[in-house]
């Protein structure tokens, strides 16, 4: 008998619902070959099409559109399964995500408060590019996530603040104007990626990527060895790396949110968002802080997720 992997059918989901590969790669923090290749593998376990090739976009054949219907009733039941599943565990649990651009001293003082304040509920917290965390939060499979944004906060934001984002290099770097200029990035579904390339080539400069990087570590150690160059928040840029000194095209802000899921508890949510929000946030925030049902409201139109 064939198994068919929920993660299968929750991206061929996104893919209709969005209309798009491209969006449905940004808003699962994959790239759009991933998701190719996943729509491809069902296809393969189903052993017929379901998007219709010779249609313009995104169109389901009629099969296709059976199997979105039976699937989205399919989710709807795992879903129920699990949060079944969390209820008979008994207690309370606090399901938290956050790229690892923020983890540190502070963030683990922190989490370490909330434990010592909630011994008897149960924290689990992951690290991930934000688009993903905040395609989990979205789902109901995380209750609070940290995430960046542009240009706009998440529409689930209870806080959120700006951070500057800056050329980052190493202190050997080239960076010769008659060549293209060498980058280091960790791939297409980092929001700082997507910014670096929006930047030069709206200034028509030639660039190159050197390096993909799997993780924060590894792009900062190829960075200060003089490989190529990056983009960074201020926040990040360690003394290790110089910045502010390279003379290229201005990059976009981002919005730090941090963001709750509608069935988080109440009092644990708080909590925690307290405490998030005095270790990572600055002094001045982007716009004051909202209620999740309000924040969902005042979305606005445009935004595109992930770092």
């Amino acid at each position: 008998m064939t198994n068919i992997p929920t993660e299968l059918l929750r991206t061929l989901l996104t893919v209709v619902d969005l209309r798009s590969f491209t969006k449905a790669a940004q808003k699962l923090g994959v790239t759009q070959p991933a998701v190719s290749a996943q729509i491809k593998r069902l296809q393969f376990l189903l052993g017929f099409d379901l998007l219709d090739k010779s249609a313009p976009g995104v169109s389901l054949t009629e099969k296709g559109g059976t199997v979105v219907n039976q699937a989205r009733r399919l989710l709807a039941i795992n879903d129920q399964i699990v949060a079944l599943a969390r209820t008979a565990r008994g207690g309370r649990t606090m399901r938290f995500g956050l790229p690892g651009d923020f983890v540190g001293l502070p963030l683990w003082q922190s989490l370490a408060t909330f434990r010592a304040r909630w011994p008897d509920v149960r924290l689990h917290m992951k690290t991930g590019c934000s688009s993903m965390l905040l395609h989990e939060l979205e789902q109901g499979d995380l209750d609070v996530v940290v995430g960046m944004t542009a240009p706009h906060p998440h529409d689930m934001a209870c806080h959120n603040w700006r951070e500057e984002l800056v050329w980052v290099r190493g202190p050997m770097a080239p960076l010769d104007p008659k060549q293209p200029l060498p980058i280091v990035s960790r791939g297409e579904s980092c929001l700082f990626h997507r910014h670096m390339v929006a930047a030069l080539e709206g200034a028509g400069r030639p660039f190159d990527i050197v390096f993909t990087a799997g993780h924060l570590d590894e792009l900062s150690r190829a960075v200060a060895a003089g490989l190529g160059m990056t983009a960074l928040t201020r926040t990040l840029a360690g003394a290790s790396l110089i910045y502010d000194d390279t003379g290229l095209p201005r990059l976009a802000d981002v919005a730090c949110s941090i963001c709750a899921g509608p069935e988080a508890d109440p009092a644990l949510r708080d909590e925690l968002i307290a405490l998030l929000a005095e270790t990572l946030a600055p002094s001045v925030p982007l716009a004051l802080p909202v209620k999740p049902a309000e924040g969902r409201a005042a979305a606005r139109a445009g935004m595109q997720s992930v770092a």
